[in-house]
C-alpha cells in the first residue's frame, strides 16, 4: 500500500489545513447517505475525520463507497475543506474541515460486527461483558476504551518519569520464584528439569525488593506485574500491575512524602489536575470508628458515631446485651494476655438535606439492612427526628425503647427534623462498625454523594498505625495483617509474645475514593525480630528457613532500615478514568470467572506437554 501510506492521521487536520491534499487510513465509524452525497467519518487511534464522497464524484468512486460498511479499513486520498459553518461540529477537535474524497482504497473489509463499536450518543458498546470481551480486538476500538488504554500509558510514562527523576532504579526482579505464603494461592509452574519442583509465579516482588535493598541500591522501582490465584471482582483480576517501590535509610514519613509527591505528579501531568501537597492522615482505629472501614470515601460526609452512651438509659435489649457480652469476652482475652476492644453500638444519622426527595420507606431500610447482615451485623435498628430542635420526636422503628431521651439523642448526634437514624450495635465492636461502615458506603453511592468535579473527585487518605497482627479464630492462632516482613512499632518490641494483638505495625495505606491504592510498611532489618515474628505467626524455625533462609540469610549482613509502598497501577487507572472495574483499563483481562473468552485460557494441554513435566491429572469426581 505504499501509494497510499497516510499522510496524516484522523486527529490532526484543522481549518488552517484547508487546501492540503492529502491521505487518511482508518476504519469507517459511521456512513450516512444523503441525496446522493456520502458522509463517512473515518477513524483511527488519533481521533475521527468527516470524508465526503460529493454527488458530482466519479461513479468508480461512489461505486467504491456504496461498497463500505462499519469497520472497513481503507485508505482515502483527498483535499482538506472547510465545512460549512452551519455544519462545524465543535465536539469534535477536526469538527471544522472535512476531507472531500479524490479516491478511496478497500484495504480489508469486516464481516457484520457482533455489536456496535459505540453504542448511539456514547463512546462505549452497549454489549454485555461477555461478548466484549469474546472479541477484545473490536472493542478496543471504541472511543472509550481508546482513551483509557491512552490514560494507561500516559499514567505509566509519568510514573517512570518523576521516579526517575527522584534518583530511583528500574530494576526487574524474577518471574519465576519460590512459592512463599503471602496470603493468597500461588500460581505454580512446573519444572520440566527438576521433576515434581515448581515454581511460582509473584505474588509481589517483595522479598526481591527487600535483597535489592541489602545490596546498596538504595532507591528501587518497577512497574511489576503480579499473580494471585483468588477470587475476581471489579477491582481485582489474577494478574495485575503494581508500582513497586523500596527505599533504604528511611521512615515512615519519608514513604508517605515521597508517594503525595509522585500522586501529585502524575494527576498533573495527565489530567492536569492538582492535588493537595499532603493527604489527610487517619489512624486504622479511628477510621473504624468514624467511617467503619479502614478504606473510607472522604468525597462525603456521613460520619459514624457512638451510641452506646444512651444504650444504658434506653429499653433496647439487644444493645444492652451485645455491650455486656463484648464486656464479658473483653476481660476474659484479657486474662490469656489478648487485647480485644470489646463491644459497641454505632448510630449513622443520614440528614434530611441528603436524602432529598428519598423518603426511604420501611423496605427501603430493609434493603439497608439486608446490606448490613452481609458484614455479621445480626440486625439494624432505626428512628425518625421529627418536631423541632426545641421539643424533637423520635418516631418508628426503635423509637419507643428511648422514650423519655429524644433531646439527648437528637442533641448528641446531631440529628435534626426529617433526619433518619439507623443504629447497628454487636458484641464485636469491630462488626458494628463495619457492618454500619457498609451501610455508609451504600448511601453513599445510592445518593450520588461523592459526585464532584476537578480535584474534589479525587480524594486520597492515609491510614496508618494497623494491628500488626489479628486472631484467626478458625486455626486458633496469630496471623499478620498485612505480611510477616513488616517492622513492629519501637514502643511494643518488649511486649510483641506478651500481647500480639495490641502491637501497631509501621504499616500505610493509601487510600482513593473508598478504594485500597496501595499498601507499605517499614520492612524488619533485623534477622533476630523476623525470627520473633515468624513464631508469633506459628512458623517453626525448620519451615521459616525452607521458605525464607534466603532473606534471613541476607539480613545478617548489614541489611539498612529499609520500607517501601505498592500503589496498584490498574486500580489508579480505573479511578482516574472515573470506572468502577479494572477491567476497563486493562487491555486484555480475564472475566469474572477467571477465562479470557477471547483466546478460551485455560485450556487443556497435549498429553506430551504434561508427560514432559512429569505430571498428570486427577479430575475432580462427578457428584
Amino acid at each position: 500500500m505504499e501509494h497510499m501510506k497516510r499522510t496524516s492521521t484522523c486527529g490532526a487536520l484543522r481549518k488552517g489545513d484547508q487546501g492540503k491534499t492529502v491521505i487518511l487510513n482508518g476504519w469507517v465509524h459511521r456512513k450516512r447517505d444523503h441525496g446522493g452525497i456520502s458522509f463517512i467519518n473515518l477513524r483511527d487511534r488519533y481521533g475521527v475525520t468527516q470524508v465526503v464522497v460529493d454527488s458530482e464524484a466519479d461513479p468508480g468512486l461512489a461505486n467504491v463507497s456504496g461498497e463500505l460498511r462499519n469497520e472497513f479499513c481503507i485508505a482515502v486520498e483527498g483535499v482538506v475543506r472547510a465545512r460549512p459553518d452551519t455544519m462545524i461540529n465543535p465536539e469534535m477537535p477536526t469538527g471544522e474541515i472535512e476531507v472531500a474524497a479524490g479516491k478511496i482504497v478497500i484495504l480489508n473489509k469486516s464481516e457484520v460486527l457482533p455489536f456496535q463499536i459505540d453504542a448511539e450518543g456514547s463512546e462505549e458498546s452497549d454489549a454485555k461483558e461477555e461478548l466484549r470481551l469474546r472479541y477484545r480486538y473490536l472493542d478496543l476500538r471504541s472511543l472509550g476504551m481508546q482513551r483509557r488504554i491512552k490514560l494507561r500509558n500516559d499514567t505509566a510514562f509519568a510514573v517512570r518519569e518523576w521516579m526517575s527523576g527522584q534518583g530511583f532504579y528500574e530494576i526487574e526482579t524474577p518471574t519465576f520464584i519460590k512459592s512463599t505464603p503471602e496470603g493468597a494461592r500461588d500460581y505454580l509452574v512446573p519444572s520440566r528439569l527438576y521433576p515434581g519442583k515448581f515454581y511460582a509465579l509473584p505474588q509481589s516482588p517483595q522479598l526481591y525488593k527487600q535483597i535489592l535493598m541489602v545490596a546498596g541500591f538504595d532507591k528501587y522501582f518497577q512497574i511489576a506485574r503480579c499473580y494471585r490465584d483468588e477470587d475476581a471482582r471489579g477491582d481485582r483480576q489474577p494478574e495485575f500491575t503494581q508500582i513497586d517501590i523500596e527505599m533504604s535509610f528511611v521512615g515512615r514519613e519519608d514513604i508517605l512524602a515521597m508517594t503525595e509527591g509522585l500522586m501529585g505528579y502524575v494527576f498533573k501531568k495527565t489530567m492536569d489536575i492538582e492535588l493537595p501537597a499532603r493527604f489527610v492522615r487517619l489512624g486504622y482505629e479511628e477510621a473504624l470508628e468514624r467511617y467503619g472501614s479502614d478504606k473510607p470515601d472522604l468525597r462525603f460526609g456521613l460520619e459514624i458515631q457512638d451510641f452506646a452512651p444512651y444504650t444504658a438509659a434506653g429499653e433496647f435489649k439487644a444493645f444492652k446485651d451485645a455491650l455486656s457480652q463484648g464486656e464479658a469476652d473483653r476481660n476474659a482475652a484479657a486474662s490469656k494476655g489478648v487485647t480485644i476492644p470489646g463491644g459497641g453500638v454505632k448510630a449513622l444519622v443520614v440528614p434530611a438535606k441528603v436524602m432529598g426527595n428519598v423518603s426511604y420507606s420501611r423496605k427501603q431500610i430493609e434493603e439497608l439492612e439486608t446490606h448490613a447482615k452481609i458484614y455479621k451485623a445480626k440486625g439494624m435498628a432505626w428512628m425518625r427526628v421529627s418536631g423541632s430542635d426545641a421539643a424533637p420526636v423520635l418516631e418508628g422503628g426503635a423509637s419507643k425503647f428511648f422514650a423519655g431521651l429524644e433531646k439527648q439523642i437528637t442533641s448528641g448526634l446531631g440529628a435534626k427534623s426529617g433526619d433518619l437514624i439507623l443504629i447497628v450495635g454487636d458484641s464485636k465492636r469491630k462488626i458494628a462498625n463495619t457492618a454500619l461502615g457498609a451501610v455508609r458506603s451504600k448511601l453513599g453511592r445510592d445518593l450520588k454523594l461523592a459526585s464532584a468535579n476537578g480535584a474534589e473527585q479525587f480524594v486520597f487518605v492515609w491510614i496508618l498505625d494497623f494491628p500488626l497482627f489479628e486472631f484467626n479464630e478458625d486455626e486458633g492462632g496469630w496471623e499478620a495483617a498485612h505480611h510477616m516482613f513488616s517492622y513492629p512499632q519501637e514502643q511494643y518490641h518488649d511486649t510483641l509474645e506478651k500481647d500480639p494483638g495490641a502491637v501497631k505495625g509501621d504499616l500505610y495505606d493509601l487510600v482513593l475514593n473508598g478504594y485500597e491504592l496501595a499498601s507499605g510498611s517499614i520492612r524488619i532489618h533485623n534477622g533476630e525480630l523476623q525470627k520473633r515474628i515468624f513464631s508469633i505467626v506459628g512458623i517453626p524455625p525448620e519451615e521459616a528457613e525452607a521458605k525464607f533462609g534466603f532473606l534471613t540469610e541476607a539480613l545478617k549482613f548489614g541489611a539498612p532500615p529499609h520500607g517501601g509502598i505498592a500503589p496498584g497501577l490498574d486500580r489508579l487507572v480505573m479511578l482516574m478514568a472515573g470506572e468502577s472495574s479494572i477491567k476497563e483499563v486493562i487491555a486484555f483481562p480475564k472475566d469474572s470467572f477467571a477465562k479470557n473468552p477471547m483466546d478460551d485460557s485455560p485450556g487443556e494441554v497435549e498429553r506430551k506437554q504434561l508427560e514432559e513435566l512429569h505430571l498428570s491429572i486427577a479430575y475432580p469426581k462427578q457428584q
